[in-house]
């Protein structure tokens, strides 16, 4: 437990405020202790930048008061109104209400949380600062821009809307490694403002934009070649010039010092938008996996499931499994063990129910799942993980060891009868039971259909057939551009009689392991692009128009 929290806390006259540092954007970079205090919040007062970023951690009930105003007057001038956060802050604590307010980056060194700490301490209002990673340091550091090193030269931080000519003068006679925070269109000033007061033309300077995130893009140039860059790059002129960007200027920024160093934008699927055909449920490790390679997944159900049209066939075989029934039960996808687990709860059963019983599982997360349900599998393919791969290592019946010659195999009603034929064949008596059925699912908002059939998404990982079949007749065929990647070779067959171009085919079937094939797929086309002095694009990048799409 944080020595900030009490399993008894003095409840206070007023409320208490958290001021919360939420970082830079990546998620992942909020602390232990923000978790921590978001999921205690009664009110949430969060910069729209971050609001996504922390709403997530507090509970369903929490109220977050909005700060972004949209009205006549802030429309017709392009700008959003923010609402005085400090007067929300302070009316939710008198309330008696425990308040986080979440700022970008560090409350002490990002914003203006300082002017609202004094407001609660005048007020004899109880708060806390939760520190969170700055935006200067952690873009820096995401674009590959380490500020110190062992010879530990000084480091200025610059905000470039408040600094003073005096600043200007003291960052630009001194050696140091200035951090500046300005926006996209005035890097050219700020440059200029260094160059001014005493700063060489040609030192080198990174330019980087919606740093931490899967849209961070970093320029390197000098002090003297930046606007030209950024022209070049068609970055500038822009209607998004007034975008925030932290700019590195020093040696540490150096093009070939950054080559060596750039470790977010050079990973595999950095900022591929990549459709993944399962449930939110069915595809949160395979979802983690592209995230870890800098990929954004997006998750679309091409099958619902429902219960059998016929429960009493189901109903009779997990009776059989308490009384004795089978020497086995083997499941052969998470949805058999949630529709076994779903029938145990209605009975008022459990785990125990397995007791004597053996268990087969098909793969990895299937057995996965049913740990989570309190069962170790006895018997998990040692090879490939299918149907096929179970058999090799399924042991043939043999009256003298199996007391019992019968095995319960709960199943979709449009599984193939591989398992069951060859459990027969190796002298099983099997209970081929529909545990569940499985229904086109309905077809996802207008905007996925759209990006689907219009090359919004960079690959789409197909993992069985019926997800081609699906995808294809909920949502659309995916755009030429749009990479394909397929689990195994009767998929891929699916994909091309649709009319697909099949550009990666996992080495077996898993899908982690397609994962992987398509990082790989990423990374040689990442090589081949630098080789031939190419700029680096995401396969959607090359549909018409496709410059200005922007991931999430």
């Amino acid at each position: 437990m944080s020595p900030t929290t009490s399993n008894h806390p003095v409840l206070p006259t007023h409320g208490h405020v958290t001021f919360l540092g939420a970082g830079p954007g990546d998620p992942g970079l909020l602390t232990l202790r923000a978790v921590e205090a978001l999921a205690s919040a009664d009110v949430l007062i969060a910069e729209p930048q971050v609001l996504d970023v922390v709403r997530g951690h507090a509970r369903a009930s929490v109220s977050t008061p909005q700060l972004t105003v949209v009205d006549e007057a802030s429309t017709a001038a392009g700008i959003p109104a923010i609402r005085d956060a400090g007067n929300l802050v302070m009316e939710a604590a008198r309330s008696g209400k425990r308040v986080v307010r979440a700022v970008t980056g560090d409350p002490g060194l990002d914003g203006n949380s300082g002017e609202e700490m004094l407001a609660c301490a005048s007020a004899g209002i109880p708060f806390e600062v939760v520190p969170g990673v700055s935006t200067a340091v952690g873009v820096s550091a995401y674009a590959g821009v380490p500020l110190r090193d062992q010879q530990g030269t000084d480091v200025r931080f610059v905000d470039a809307r408040t600094a003073s000519d005096r600043c200007w003068s003291e960052v630009g006679a001194s050696d140091a490694t200035a951090v500046v925070s300005t926006t996209l269109d005035t890097v050219g000033a700020t440059a200029g403002e260094l160059v001014s007061a005493g700063r060489k033309p040609d030192t080198p300077m990174t330019v980087t934009i919606a740093g931490t995130t899967t849209r961070q893009r970093t320029w390197c140039a000098t002090l003297g070649t930046v606007a030209q860059v950024l022209k070049q790059a068609k970055v500038l002129p822009s209607p998004d010039g007034h975008q925030p960007v932290i700019a590195v200027v020093g040696e540490r920024s150096s093009a070939a010092r950054r080559d060596q160093l750039s470790w977010f934008e050079s990973k595999p699927l950095f900022g591929w938008r990549v459709l993944v055909p399962r449930t939110k449920e069915q595809a949160a490790s395979l979802s983690d996996q592209l995230r870890s390679y800098g990929a954004v997944p997006h998750e679309v159900p091409t099958i619902a499931v429902e219960p059998p049209r016929t429960p009493q066939q189901m109903e009779r075989a997990v009776k059989g499994l308490v009384t004795g029934r089978y020497e086995w039960i083997a499941f052969t996808s998470v949805n058999a063990v949630k529709a076994v687990r779903e029938k145990f709860e209605e009975y008022g059963l459990d785990a125990r129910a397995f007791a004597g019983i053996k268990v087969a599982a098909v793969g990895e997360q299937t057995a996965a799942s049913l740990i989570e349900f309190g069962v170790k599998p006895d018997l998990v393919p040692s090879g490939e993980q299918s149907a096929a791969g179970l058999l090799e290592d399924w042991p043939p019946y043999d009256p003298v060891f199996d007391p019992i010659d019968r095995v319960f195999l709960p199943r979709a009603d449009i599984a193939t009868e591989t398992l069951v034929a060859g459990l027969i064949e190796l002298g099983w008596e099997v209970d081929d039971v529909t545990a569940y059925r499985t229904v086109r699912a309905s077809p996802p908002p207008a905007e996925t259909r759209e990006g689907i059939k219009g090359g919004g998404f960079d690959a789409v990982l197909f993992t069985s057939s019926s997800t081609v079949r699906n995808l294809v007749g909920i949502a659309g065929k995916p755009h030429n551009v749009t990479v394909i990647a397929c689990i195994g070779p009767a998929t891929a067959k699916t994909a091309e009689e649709h009319g697909l171009r099949v550009d990666v085919m996992s080495p077996e079937p898993s899908v982690h392991r397609l994962a992987e094939a398509l990082a790989e797929f990423g990374a040689q086309r990442r090589d081949s692009a630098k080789e031939a002095g190419e700029t680096v694009t995401r396969p959607s990048e090359r549909r018409p128009g496709g410059r200005r799409r922007r991931t999430t």
